[in-house]
């Protein structure tokens, strides 16, 4: 079990874990049916998930960008980053950390002719 922090972080909760839900604002928890998680790098930060696959436009709003005006890559060391799409899946379960980061995609609007 995962709980979704103020800031848009994940933090796993142990199952000797416990947190406080009195100050009465909402809180938000996401409980995935394994009991791996997976850790993966995003703009520099470091984040766990709770399954071994992951949409790019998951992975945009765990970055806290805009899902619209963003677009996420994915690192491939000595080749070419990847351009992942909104709905396509990438595998975190493979040897070592994935990274992962964010930007305005380049685009041809205004272009001089």
């Amino acid at each position: 079990m995962f709980q979704v922090l103020r800031n848009g972080e994940l933090e796993e909760l142990r199952l000797e874990e416990t947190t406080d839900l009195r100050p009465g604002k909402i809180e938000r928890f996401l409980v995935f049916p394994s009991a791996e998680s997976f850790r993966f790098d995003i703009d520099g930060k470091r984040l766990e998930w709770g399954h071994k696959v992951i949409s790019g436009r998951v992975l945009k709003n765990l970055a806290g960008v805009d899902p619209a005006k963003f677009a996420v890559w994915q690192v491939i060391p000595g080749k070419d980053d990847i351009l992942v799409g909104d709905t396509d899946l990438i595998c975190l379960a493979d040897a070592g950390l994935e990274h992962f980061f964010t930007g305005v995609p380049q685009t041809t609007e205004g272009g001089a002719a």
